[in-house]
């Protein structure tokens, strides 16, 4: 049976968990629909969500149209929750991107729309909302081909022709040409458009026929080696952890041990298939998976993933910027708060969980700090308070260091000698061998090598980066030294060829883009450098002035509040994160 992983995203109300609530009621899964504002949907299961009537964790849940299996993977549409809408986008075959027929593309609409895109994902749109008085599908339409991207009504041969020759051959012939409709949503070409809305159900059945017949199908050999993907980890009722399992290849069962990535493994010891509940996965499925103690977001389970068909074998890292916002949390019981927050980086491994003197987690925004704050409180028993929000800097190296212990002169039995030197922007850490492999165990060489990760993503003050580590020395006593010795030592020998190199700290920038009315343009450009901003072009979009430039992360905030005043509720700002430049 053909399988098709879907995922539906949105600009926050756009009504994306609505229009999932509507495919399941029409394919008979739910009977009755349930509502976002009464906290009775499918997708959002946690309190907090329910409460506040956002998503904030993806969710699964699976439908059937003929001989299909979809599974619809509902994604939060609040930016700060963009890392879930991250982790999602490796194992999807299309997308559903939802938009408001009232409000329009929006900002969070662009950066969807275009990631999509850029990732080659296959994309429908649906412009949801048409029964909400203001509802101007067309103007939408329009909207999207002229800021997004071609966005076609189905029927459409017309417009179609302009992106296809078969199409347009046909077009002048007068001869209908519907399999050229598929072939160019399938290669990212153009987007077809549907409208309608997800609380009446008008429209439904179109996007629905159009779901399961312009967008690929999962692909993948059963009888392959098992490659499948985590993309979400979440904890059950008792603790135990629970994967979330896209496979691509190979079929998973329980009591199969796989491994995870180059160092670890897990057997499984339970699994619930999405969309039949099954104790077994095939490529194309999703399943919940137990045992796994060790997993983590984004592990390979079994073998890497395979290229053929119209997947990658891997989506670029970073589809989204990285946060730019970083908090200090405190806690009378900072053990219980440490684990608690480990437990959150597990679901979550952009909060960036750093120990120095003081625990700290990186955030996109302060509605993200609002529900960790709860989530501790309500989940983990963990009562926290937050220091005010800072931007999260870097530092890269900016000489060459280099530090030794030697075995007969420490208490850890272990030899360890690091260089420190600077990497190319953007290289991140690379950690290299100017020993023979065979001075000591394998074991060894992996404790100094995650050991040095560790310290380096603690840092400093900041995560330090971009930078080249080469062990230079080593030695052990055996049988009485352990891998906890190279561990330790490590953390000390690098602090110290740290500071022989010295490190320099780096900031944030963002592209930002401004679209405004034109006649405020001459009042907000004075603005704009006012807060720090870095204009470098005007230039216009019908009866608008689009202004492009560079901010600080750190005024980007204040830039968002002032928008609306400075363009009469106007302006549309878009922003990305672009470099680091030294502070």
């Amino acid at each position: 049976m053909p399988t098709l992983n879907l995922g539906i995203l949105a600009h926050v109300d756009a009504g994306k968990t609505s229009l999932t609530e509507r495919l399941l009621l029409d394919a008979g899964v739910i009977d009755e629909l349930g509502s976002v504002d009464a906290g009775s949907t499918q997708t959002d299961s946690m309190a907090l969500e329910r409460r506040r009537g956002i998503t904030i964790r993806s969710a699964v849940v699976s439908f059937r149209v003929d001989d299909t299996t979809v599974n619809i993977i509902d994604t939060p549409g609040h930016p700060d929750f963009i890392a879930e809408v991250e982790r999602v986008l490796s194992v999807l075959d299309g997308a559903v991107l939802v938009v408001s027929a009232v409000e329009g593309v929006q900002a969070q609409t662009r950066v969807l729309m275009r990631t999509l895109r850029r990732l080659r994902i296959p994309t429908l749109v649906f412009v949801n909302k048409t029964d909400r008085r203001g509802a101007d599908p067309d103007r939408v339409i329009a909207d999207l081909n002229a800021r997004l991207a071609p966005a076609i009504v189905p029927d459409d041969l017309e417009r179609l022709a302009e992106h296809d020759d078969v199409a347009l051959a046909a077009y002048l012939e007068g001869r209908p040409a519907p399999d050229r409709l598929v072939a160019r949503t399938r290669d990212v070409t153009v987007h077809p458009v549907f409208t309608g809305s997800a609380v009446t159900g008008a429209g439904i059945a179109e996007l629905t026929e159009g779901i399961v017949g312009l967008l690929p199908a999962a692909d993948g050999d059963v009888h392959a080696p098992t490659s499948g993907t985590v993309f979400k980890v979440e904890r059950g009722p008792a603790g135990e952890k629970v994967a979330f399992v896209r496979m691509f290849a190979g079929t998973l069962r329980v009591r199969d041990r796989v491994p995870l990535g180059e160092d670890r493994s897990g057997k499984v010891t339970a699994l619930r298939a999405c969309a039949d509940d099954g104790a077994v996965v095939a490529a194309g499925g999703i399943a919940r998976v137990w045992g796994l103690a060790d997993v983590r977001v984004g592990d390979t389970v079994g073998l890497p993933r395979p290229t053929r068909g119209h997947h990658a074998a891997e989506l670029p890292s970073g589809a989204f910027p990285p946060p730019t916002l970083e908090t200090v949390v405190d806690a009378p019981d900072r053990a219980a708060l440490y684990a608690a927050l480990t437990r959150l980086a597990e679901q979550d491994p952009l909060i960036n969980l750093r120990l120095r003197d003081e625990l700290s987690v990186s955030l996109y925004g302060e509605v993200q700090k609002e529900v960790i704050e709860a989530t501790l409180r309500e989940d983990h028993g963990v009562a926290v308070t937050f220091r005010e929000s800072t931007t999260i800097h870097i530092e890269r190296p900016t000489g060459v260091g280099a530090a030794v212990r030697w075995k007969e002169k420490n208490p850890y039995a272990a030899t360890v000698g690091l260089r420190v030197e600077p990497g190319p922007p953007g290289s991140g850490v690379e950690f290299r061998l100017a020993v023979e492999l065979g001075s000591l165990p394998l074991s060894f060489f992996t404790a100094v090598e995650e050991a040095l990760r560790a310290e380096l993503r603690h840092g400093r003050r900041w995560e330090v980066t971009d930078c080249v580590v080469t062990m230079t020395h080593s030695g052990y006593f055996s049988p009485v030294t352990t891998a906890g010795h190279f561990r330790e030592l490590t953390r000390q020998v690098l602090r110290e060829a740290l500071a022989e190199a010295g490190t320099r700290a780096y900031e944030p920038v963002l592209r930002f883009r401004l679209e405004v009315p034109e006649d405020v343009v001459g009042t907000t450009l004075p603005a704009l450098t006012r807060l720090g901003a870095v204009p470098h072009s005007t230039t216009p979009a019908g009866v608008c002035q689009v202004i492009e430039g560079e901010i600080p992360a750190a005024r980007v905030h204040d830039l968002e509040r002032r928008v609306p005043s400075l363009t009469r509720g106007e302006g549309v700002l878009e922003s990305s994160f672009d470099h680091y430049r030294p502070v």
